[in-house]
């Protein structure tokens, strides 16, 4: 029966090669894929009200009676419009509707509708331009939420409400449930059927909410399947042991101290690395604890041990930052190390390729430290021994399985800037061993933090410009790239919480955007040199912009949370988060972490005119608490685990596996019994013959990558 949901889209009725072409382009390619297509909200439409309670800054629904017959005129050549008046017990509305004449049939004298929009106030009266409309009938509820989806270029609203609305139609009597009758019904979860329905169309708050419920466990269910399942055949012998864990030099040569806690993470990494059992183990912690040094230490291991180590991080910047770090250091001890990256010339690609690839000792290179550049055709490793991965939740499944495809049986370690509790990172990393560190080294001053709202902006800009004035350095972290097109009554899905009975949601302020913040910032601040980043900028340009900031050609950035892990800039001494209630704490603490680095007295300040008690009670615990981990279970108590799987700490997903709904996941409950649920599957049937539906949508959510990954 699902043979029949995984053909292309073009077979649903209506659709064709052009709109195809558009959903292919939105990652929609089969009838099943478009059944995957959520929402990204919900209009309320059952938030009726009286033209005199509207509000003209926002959409509203209102129930108006046709008082008129509709008029037509001709305006120029090209342009038409017809209006009538429309009325309720409060006033009465004019409506108007541009170049849709095929509409004024619609609109019968005495006959009601609800209409959705903006209401302006004319005088006296109303107005709407062009609502939305449907008929209304004494005692037949309308739904009460639309749905809202995001559009490709070539797709319109309307077209895909109707193709999912045909999918569902079409899917009715094919949606065989994969999910094991009795894990579905001891976790008191709806079909899937039911869910897609009212995902799509829902019935009610609380319909809306047990459908998003049951495809959150679904997708959490089949990541920690997937992990439990490819854990079972990496736990397996093969790895060369790498005794030879001497370290004594590497300490004596540091600068510092290192804490008992990176003492005790170096120990557990040398005794996962004796075995011949590929170690698989993560290092959580706060930005500027101390893991980059733990990793060293495991790469010397390696190295003194014959083999050979590789180091992948997201970003070409904290490549070259940890290059320059390390390589001085290994260098010292008589290991060679270079830094692979995408702007490495030709000639010298192929010397490390050669380098890497050698069988003979002298002349292999030991180190190696990148980019993705590390997992291109051509590069080979001749004898692997250990792959580090910095910014773990930053690439996706099949970058790391290709990584790992390449260093074969070689030890795995990961590192993480964020202090993740560890119920989530049994979920998120699987069979992972973990290392925390939970000790920060000594001499790492305090950033006082302060929360103001909107009555603090001249001040903030006295700050900004004494600071730079002084020679230091200021971040400044918007929510969003450029203004947004009024969603305001709109529910996100992210407002339905997974028991949800109709709740009110609070009112946030609008967001902050960073093309017009800099370029009003600059305004007020015309002798700062400020400039803006954000993810829409080439992956080059971010890495200049960066660049020229580290090296203080830049004052002040502003920019979206693509600076939350970043290059070192210990210059920097002032963060300030715009629309702080957007952002987990978990994330504020994150961003708070890239300043105070250095010599200069530091400062975050979080901006927020939210009035909600959630909301203030959340940034009062980030201006009180500085520990990372006790910031971290007040997040997940707070939130819920989607803030660590889609924000700070995320598991960014790509190269075939992403999430959908998880990162809105706000049930710790869930995610634990999700988890729970795969892995006695996993245990009872490694292969999972008694469910082969399952099995495929696993690999299909791995893109064939379980067995890899790492």
């Amino acid at each position: 029966m699902w043979e029949v949901l995984d053909k292309p889209v073009r077979s649903l009725y209506g659709v064709g090669e052009v709109r195809a072409s558009a959903y292919r382009k939105a990652g929609v390619n089969s009838i099943l894929d478009l059944l995957y297509y959520f929402p990204r909200a919900y209009e309320n439409r059952g938030d009726i009200k009286l033209l005199a309670e509207t509000d003209s800054d926002r959409k509203s629904a209102v129930i108006l009676t046709v008082a008129t017959e509709p008029r037509g005129a001709r305006i120029r050549r090209g342009m038409s419009l017809f209006k009538f008046r429309a009325y309720d017990e409060s006033g009465t509305c004019v409506i108007t509707y541009f170049n849709q004449d095929y509409l004024k049939d619609k609109f019968k004298l005495g006959s009601t509708y609800r209409f959705w929009g903006k209401v302006e106030r004319i005088g006296r009266g109303f107005a709407m331009s062009s609502p939305a409309f449907e008929p209304y009938v004494e005692g037949m509820p309308l739904p009460e939420l639309v749905p809202v989806y995001r559009l490709a270029e070539g797709l319109a609203a309307k077209q895909v409400a109707k193709d999912i609305k045909t999918a569902l139609s079409f899917a009715a009597d094919k949606l065989e449930d994969w999910l094991p009758e009795d894990i579905r019904e001891e976790n008191r979860l709806c079909t899937l059927a039911y869910a897609l329905r009212n995902i799509h169309e829902p019935e009610s708050y609380p319909a809306l909410a047990a459908a998003k419920r049951r495809l959150i466990f679904d997708e959490l269910f089949m990541y920690s399947l997937g992990l439990a399942l490819a854990g079972k055949k990496r736990r397996q012998g093969g790895a060369v042991p790498c005794r030879n864990n001497d370290i004594s030099k590497l300490i004596r040569m540091l600068p510092y101290r290192l804490t008992g806690a990176q003492l005790r993470v170096i120990n557990e990494i040398r005794a996962d690395m004796e075995r011949d059992v590929p170690m698989r183990r993560i290092i959580v912690g706060d930005v500027g604890c101390g893991k980059t040094i733990c990793a060293a230490a495991a790469m010397l291991i390696a190295v003194q041990s014959g083999r050979q180590a590789a180091l992948m991080t997201p970003t070409e910047i904290l490549a070259r930052q940890h290059y320059e770090d390390l390589a001085p250091l290994f260098a010292r001890l008589g290991i060679s190390c270079e830094l692979l990256v995408g702007a490495t010339p030709p000639a010298k690609k192929r010397r490390i390729y050669e380098a890497l690839a050698s069988v003979e000792p002298e002349f292999r290179l030991d180190i190696v430290i990148g980019t993705h550049a590390l997992i291109s055709d051509g590069v080979e490793f001749a004898a692997p021994g250990l792959v580090v991965t910095d910014e773990q939740q930053r690439f996706g499944v099949n970058q790391r399985a290709a990584l790992a495809g390449k260093n074969e049986k070689a030890h795995v370690l990961v590192m993480s800037a964020t202090p993740i509790p560890r119920s989530t990172v049994l979920v998120l990393y699987g069979d992972l061993d973990i290392s925390r560190i939970d000790e920060m080294p000594p001499g790492r001053q305090r950033v006082d933090t302060f929360v103001v709202d909107e009555s603090y902006r001249a001040r903030v800009d006295a700050f900004i410009k004494k600071l730079t004035g002084e020679g230091g350095q200021v971040y400044i972290v918007c929510p969003a790239i450029e203004e947004a097109d009024d969603v305001d009554n709109e529910i996100s899905l992210s407002d339905i919480t997974l028991t949800d009975l109709g709740r009110v949601v609070e009112t946030q302020p609008p967001l902050k955007a960073v093309e017009v913040y800099a370029r009003e910032l600059s305004e007020r601040l015309p002798g700062v040199k400020i400039e803006l980043m954000h993810g829409r900028l080439k992956a080059a340009e971010k890495e200049r912009i960066m660049q020229a900031f580290a090296a203080g050609e830049i004052q002040v950035l502003v920019s979206t949370t693509v600076i939350e892990v970043g290059v070192n800039v210990p210059n920097a001494c002032l963060m300030i988060v715009e629309n702080a209630e957007r952002f987990g704490l978990s994330q504020l603490h994150q961003l708070r972490g890239r300043v105070g680095r250095g010599n200069r007295k530091s400062y975050c300040i979080l901006i927020s005119d939210a009035t909600g008690k959630a909301a203030r009670a959340r940034l009062e615990t980030i201006r009180t608490t500085y520990d990372g981990y006790q910031i971290a279970e007040a997040d997940l108590r707070l939130r819920g685990p989607g803030d660590f799987i889609g924000g700070a700490g995320a598991v960014r997903q790509s190269g075939g596996l992403r999430f959908r709904l998880a990162d809105l996941c706000d049930d710790t409950g869930l995610m634990n019994t999700a988890m729970e649920a795969a892995q006695a599957l996993a245990r009872r049937d490694p292969e999972l013959e008694s469910c082969p539906r399952l099995r495929e949508e696993v690999d299909r959510m791995f893109s064939g990558a379980v067995s890899e990954i790492s």
